[in-house]
């Protein structure tokens, strides 16, 4: 089957994806929901007691509560393919003249597409609470290929534990730790006032350069290294939930 076929499918089942999503818009909402609530949260009862160099508080927790977003909204890409498999869709795709990955790919777009308007949203929610930025067009689009990027990621995990989950509770629940990570990171305090070994911790994950280079480019600052180490995690993580859930759906769906 060509790859302009394989490209046509996708895209009709990314359609009816998000027609789905469109008539229950509450998915998005939801998503950014709670991120929200950190924002707010961490902004007026936290923020004026945390040290972060003079900065706006708001400014410099706002691209940590973006990858929150993000783990949050994946967590439907589960769910969907998850219904998906239990009522016997995938079967009939296999049934009519489909590309085999255009299932997988048509709720992968769809992520992308939810997760970017779930982003915009927290987004003007951090601007009503004071964010500003100095970042030109340029580093607009750069921290939106990261976020794009990123999604495309976490969204692949999603994928696989929608394939390999035993129930819609377990197809979720892969998200969790990828909501707290950020915690674990300088997203919501710089890590030099961490105790050694969660120092270490926090500044050897996937997060803390996403952050910091998403903090630099809103900032209109130098990233320096950071944007290769987070584009090589967003990179590996992706290859392998890609190459995983491949895997796992040859093996289930032939």
């Amino acid at each position: 089957m060509s790859a302009s076929h394989a490209l046509s499918d996708s895209l009709t089942l990314t359609k009816r994806s998000l027609t789905h999503i469109l008539r229950s818009p509450d998915t998005i909402v939801t998503t950014a929901l709670m991120p929200i609530a950190f924002l707010l949260l961490f902004v007026y009862v936290f923020g004026s007691a945390i040290d972060v160099g003079g900065a706006e508080y708001v400014d410099y927790l706002l691209p940590g509560i973006l990858l929150i977003t993000v783990a949050s909204g994946v967590a439907y890409t589960a769910y969907r393919l998850f219904l998906d498999m239990q009522g016997g869709l995938n079967e009939r795709f296999r049934s009519m003249p489909i590309a085999r990955s255009a299932a997988l790919w048509a709720h992968v777009l769809t992520s992308v597409v939810a997760n970017l308007v779930a982003l915009t949203i927290v987004t003007g929610v951090a601007a009503l609470m004071g964010f500003r930025t100095s970042a030109g067009p340029l580093e607009w689009l750069a921290a939106v290929g990261i976020l794009v990027l990123f999604t495309l990621a976490l969204t692949w995990l999603a994928v696989l534990s929608g394939l390999g989950a035993k129930s819609i509770d377990g197809a979720s629940a892969f998200s969790y730790p990828l909501i707290f990570l950020p915690f674990l990171s300088s997203a919501f305090v710089p890590t030099h006032g961490m105790p050694g070994p969660v120092r270490w911790f926090a500044e050897n994950q996937p997060v803390t350069p996403i952050v910091e280079t998403l903090r630099a480019l809103f900032g209109g600052t130098p990233v320096g290294s950071e944007i290769w180490i987070a584009l090589a995690w967003c990179a590996a993580i992706l290859a392998a939930g890609w190459l995983a859930a491949s895997l796992l759906s040859r093996r289930r769906f032939g």
